[in-house]
């Protein structure tokens, strides 16, 4: 395979860690700052593994869920721009859990929950490629290292870095030697496709554990406060001059009896950046009135059923997204004729996004929401969960958040082809 073309667009540390992963023992992890050239450098690896890889052993490809691994890897691989005439080797059928690589059947596994372990338990495997490690279940990494039986068979993995406890971190990288591991830790730097201003804009949309995190690529735990890059005078919109939405995606729901319930309604305009726009708030100590769920569900769908967007627009809700905790709220709702689905209640990737899209001025609220503007300035880390190696938000006055995020999770399918790029943002 000729990668004469590409080598030439490479830095020094891609090209080392591409060199390194072909003699690693088992396993190769790509760490660091978002953007850095840890996928591109690993699907190099990749594909240059896969032409070596023997006939019997599986090929999978894990990420958190198959639209992950479509977004993330496929694509990418079937881009001419990034892997010129590589790229028509390239077959997938949206949806499928299975693609053509370079004459090679490659199974997609998604990973979201430790239920996933079974969908590869009693496999034989020669060569598997994991997106964002530390988004996997412990349990499932350790069922793949567990699977590659085939002698010479590779494991190689990207992340972007997390709590200094994590497993993978306190396991494997620590233990790098140990394990049969080689790591490479990227920077920003280490991308020589970036634009200057790309990498400037990037730096300054990141703030405290993030900036860390993504921008430094250090391990690091949460302190103080979640999202410390929201500024009101920034994010927060009055709600009569919204721009025109064009869809209405989803309403996330965080039911309580005895605390408050929270809906928050996620927009998105036509020129691609999300809103919430609206939002429902039941406080039963405020209110003097505990309801019952058939009462919740009746004053929810009468609030559904007003206008929540200005100028007499009336734009469908596609969605509702209830706290998988409320099944006897599901239940009530389903009876009283509105669909609603479980929310994805993934608290870790639901904070970074959220963090993400406030970060880049990706995500905005309008004045209608207030109980979600009250909330976040007093969100923080839980230090008691920090000592423990966990990252946790305090459980206090987050029931507007936690509707939000709902909101976001739930529908990231649907609103991420369409997010305005933040090189846009700041045109």
């Amino acid at each position: 395979m000729d990668l004469t073309r590409l080598a030439g667009h490479l830095s020094a540390a891609q090209v080392r860690s591409i060199a390194g992963a072909m003699t690693t023992p088992q396993i190769a992890l790509w760490s660091g700052a978002v953007s850095s050239g840890k996928t591109i450098s690993s699907l190099l690896a990749f594909l240059i593994l896969l032409t070596r890889a023997p006939s019997h052993g599986l090929i999978v490809v894990v990420g958190r869920t198959l639209q992950t691994i479509e977004r993330n890897l496929l694509d990418p691989l079937a881009s001419p721009e990034l892997f010129g005439p590589l790229a028509g080797q390239v077959h997938h059928t949206p949806g499928s859990t299975t693609a053509v690589i370079l004459g090679r059947t490659v199974h997609l596994v998604g990973a979201s929950d430790a239920r996933a372990e079974s969908r590869i338990r009693g496999s034989t495997i020669a060569l598997a490629y994991v997106d964002e490690a530390t988004l996997v279940p412990q349990s499932f990494w350790m069922m793949l290292v567990s699977r590659l039986r085939v002698p010479n068979a590779k494991l190689l993995a990207t992340t972007n870095p997390d709590h200094p406890g994590h497993w993978l971190r306190q396991d494997f990288v620590l233990r790098a030697g140990e394990v049969g591991m080689k790591h490479w830790h990227f920077t920003l730097d280490d991308n020589p496709s970036l634009d200057p201003g790309y990498v400037a804009l990037l730096k300054t949309q990141y703030t405290g554990l993030w900036y860390r995190r993504f921008i430094l690529g250090h391990w690091i735990a949460g302190q103080g406060a979640v999202y410390d890059m929201w500024d009101p005078d920034e994010h927060v919109t009055p709600w009569d001059e919204l721009p025109p939405m064009d869809r209405l995606l989803c309403l996330g729901v965080d039911h309580g009896t005895t605390n408050p319930t929270a809906a928050l309604l996620l927009g998105i305009t036509f020129d691609g950046r999300l809103y919430l726009v609206d939002e429902y708030r039941h406080e039963p100590r405020r209110d003097t009135q505990r309801l019952t769920d058939a009462q919740q569900s009746s004053r929810l769908r009468e609030w559904m059923a007003q206008p929540h967007v200005p100028n007499g627009a009336r734009l469908p809700v596609e969605y509702v997204a209830v706290d998988p905790a409320a099944a006897s709220f599901r239940v009530q709702l389903h009876s009283d004729g509105l669909a609603s689905s479980p929310a994805n209640n993934d608290v870790s990737h639901g904070l970074s996004l959220v963090a993400t899209l406030l970060a880049r001025r990706q995500l905005l609220v309008s004045d209608r929401c207030a109980g979600w503007i009250n909330e976040v300035g007093g969100y923080s880390w839980d230090e008691k969960a920090t000592e423990k190696g966990l990252d946790a938000p305090l459980k206090v006055d987050d029931h507007s958040l936690d509707a939000g995020r709902y909101s976001l999770t739930t529908s990231e399918a649907l609103w991420r082809p369409y997010l305005i790029d933040p090189l846009d943002l700041a045109a």
